[in-house]
């Protein structure tokens, strides 16, 4: 298949991603309660992910996230030229999905669906450090590229988007009181940059290097963890 159609799905996947997931967590937050906003959120980003799996699967294995596709690029399914490919695609498709958001917001002042480390967890005022929130990114994005890596490799079976849609929905219904969870640098960086626009709040931009290089470390773990387990369990 040509190279641009993957690109163009990746771009479209991660501009999906972005309008409905995180435009689903900007209205959210402002309409429901902590606990129902987290369910809302977390089944917004797991169905929009899974139905772009069933849109874009078939056509560039639907990553739309540079955490996956470094995944993929150290176990060794893709090239380095067509990851770079990929991931600037990705990025792309998160400016423009952001940018389409703004629309969305209506003049209003809003973050849109932007990652922060939290400075009220649990309620009571504690801060999430930056320590933590590096922590809490890698261990939930190893957790769901893994999982992306054990599902694809299974060519023959067809539950993958409703697998990997869930692993997304459970990740983000532990990360969300934490950092809001990124697990996704393309998800975060268009947002968190017009977000900082936008409110004039310094904090998403600021921080949005923690949802870029937390969840391609914990991409990288989940490939190696995938080649020392499952690569063995081939053989």
């Amino acid at each position: 298949m040509k190279s641009w159609k993957k690109y163009f799905a990746e771009f479209l996947g991660t501009m999906i991603l972005v309008v409905f997931a995180c435009g689903i967590a900007m209205f959210s937050h402002n309409e429901s309660s902590d606990a129902a906003s987290y369910i809302i959120i977390s089944l917004g980003f797991g169905l929009t992910l899974m139905a772009c799996v069933y849109l874009f699967g078939d056509i560039s294995g639907c990553h739309i996230n540079p955490a996956v596709s470094i995944a993929m690029l150290v176990d060794g399914r893709m090239s380095f030229v067509e990851f770079v490919g990929y991931v600037i695609s990705q990025f792309l498709g998160g400016i423009a999905g952001a940018a389409i958001l703004i629309g969305f917001a209506g003049g209003n002042k809003v973050a849109l669906g932007a990652n922060a480390l939290s400075t009220n967890l649990l309620g009571n005022g504690t801060e999430v450090s930056v320590l933590l929130g590096f922590i809490v990114e890698i261990v939930l994005t190893c957790l769901f590229v893994y999982t992306v890596l054990c599902v694809s490799a299974k060519s023959d079976f067809k539950g993958a988007g409703l697998v990997i849609g869930l692993a997304l929905a459970l990740v983000h219904m532990l990360g969300l009181p934490f950092t809001g969870t990124s697990v996704n640098p393309a998800r975060s960086f268009g947002p968190s940059m017009f977000s900082s626009i936008i409110t004039g709040d310094s904090t998403y931009i600021s921080q949005v290097w923690i949802f870029i290089c937390a969840p391609l470390v914990g991409g990288i773990l989940a490939a190696l963890l995938y080649r020392i387990l499952n690569k063995h369990a081939e053989e």
